[in-house]
């Protein structure tokens, strides 16, 4: 201001140019910012942790108290059966089950299966609790215990409606079917899932009966989302994580296979409960193996040894009446024989000498022919029928009361007149 220069313009420009420079300096870098990991590059991260390996001596203690299976057999005699998810995947999914069992008391642990999903897909593992270990059940809605307050309200509510004295239905709903306690029936083996290898096993709740039954008349997709609710009719007891533990339950009843005479039943057991359903049975050492081409041949040296669900939605009567309905099973021979369902499409079987294996790939859904009919909605309750002992007569009009007056009073006039005619007649007569 005091010099007044003739370009006073570009001077201010400069300064400008200046102020702005040293402001923006750090920002003058050329390279250009990392581009944000991909979900793959995500999962490839937490999955390197599964080829982190401990040290020899505990690898060696592990593998042979390792309550895992030959996963590596098993994929071989798989990719020979023509089912199954690839060797690289298996590989991963006996390191994500060697994890599981590293963190869980596990006397046994398997692969049961994968079911696929719309947005994401299931890795099941099939799993039992070593004895004394087993977590306690946290059923939710059943054995709730209550307070002798709560009792106390009740009554009072109780007092209080009979004091209105409205009346009150006398419908009371069927008793609901208990579950099956842990390690018995539907509930005998625990269940693991994961989404992929190296992402956290979450554990399934127990199956209900309810929940099995509902499971039966409705048919629905996975989304690969334990918490999202299921929308159906008839309604489910329940969200995915139950809906997935259900068809579990289903499928691994009606599509587990093995070869007769590879399991036998606990003579301990039999002893003591002779009437009780077949619910533990154990390897039986005297198994010999059946050739795969009589494997191949006949259904008939192919048994279930796991429990069929009773349309109660148990494996057992909740009677006393218990129905066994286990069989016994296992292996055949060097050739590898397959089975394959056709009521549950995916689950798979295969038997090659004393091995053999289930597993189970595919959309949890049962064949429902040619086109799933929902079930119907229950008809409508029909109205009291009507009669004139219930129906209300219509009030009659001015006119019509006038004219019924008069109708009455001509009849008693009528009979009036009679009455002295009779009188009249009686009369002539005495006379």
């Amino acid at each position: 201001m005091d010099e007044r220069p003739q370009n006073a313009v570009d001077v201010i420009e400069g300064l400008s140019f200046r102020v702005k420079r040293e402001l923006l300096a750090d920002a003058q870098s050329t390279l250009r910012d990392l581009p944000p990991e991909t979900p793959a590059q995500l999962l490839a991260e937490k999955q390197r942790l599964l080829f982190v390996q401990a040290d020899e001596v505990e690898q060696d203690d592990e593998l042979i108290e390792s309550p895992l299976p030959n996963v590596n057999e098993i994929s071989y005699y798989l990719e020979q059966a023509g089912v199954g998810l690839g060797r690289e995947e298996m590989q991963r999914i006996f390191l994500a089950l060697k994890q599981l069992v590293e963190t869980q008391p596990l006397q046994r642990c398997r692969l049961w299966g994968k079911i696929l999903g719309t947005d994401g897909n299931y890795i099941v593992a099939e799993a039992e609790y070593r004895e004394g270990e087993e977590v306690p059940e946290d059923e939710e809605g059943e054995d709730v215990t209550r307070d002798d307050g709560d009792d106390e309200e009740e009554e009072e509510k109780e007092e209080a409606e009979e004091a209105d004295a409205l009346p009150r239905s006398t419908y009371k709903p069927p008793p609901t079917v208990p579950k099956e306690a842990n390690g018995s029936g539907a509930n005998k083996c625990v269940y693991y899932v994961c989404k992929e290898p190296g992402l956290p096993w979450v554990k399934l709740p127990p199956v209900t009966p309810a929940q099995i039954n509902a499971a039966r008349n409705i048919r629905k997709f996975f989304t690969g989302r334990l918490e999202d609710p299921i929308s159906s009719y008839p309604p489910f007891p329940g969200n995915e994580t139950n809906y997935l533990r259900a068809q579990i339950a289903r499928i691994s009843a009606g599509t587990q296979v093995s070869p007769k005479g590879f399991y036998q039943f606990g003579e301990e057991e039999e002893e003591d409960e002779p009437e009780a359903p077949p619910d533990s049975y154990e390897q039986n050492p005297d198994f010999e193996g059946i050739p795969a081409p009589k494997m191949a041949e006949s259904l008939s040296n192919w048994v279930h040894h796991v429990q069929h669900i009773l349309q109660q939605g148990r494996c057992a009567w909740v009677n006393l009446a218990d129905k066994p309905e286990d069989e016994l099973d296992e292996d055949g021979e060097y050739a590898v024989a397959v089975l394959r369902s056709n009521l549950w499409p995916g689950a798979h079987a295969y038997a090659c000498g004393k091995k053999f294996e289930n597993i189970y790939v595919g959309w949890g859904l049962k064949l429902a022919g040619e086109g799933h009919t929902p079930l119907m909605p229950p008809a409508p309750q029909t109205e009291y029928p009507s009669g004139a002992e219930i129906t209300e007569a219509l009030d009659p009009s001015l006119e019509e009361e006038q004219a019924l007056q008069a109708a009455i009073e001509q009849q008693q006039e009528d009979q009036e007149e009679l009455e002295s005619l009779e009188r009249e007649d009686s009369a002539d007569e005495d006379d």
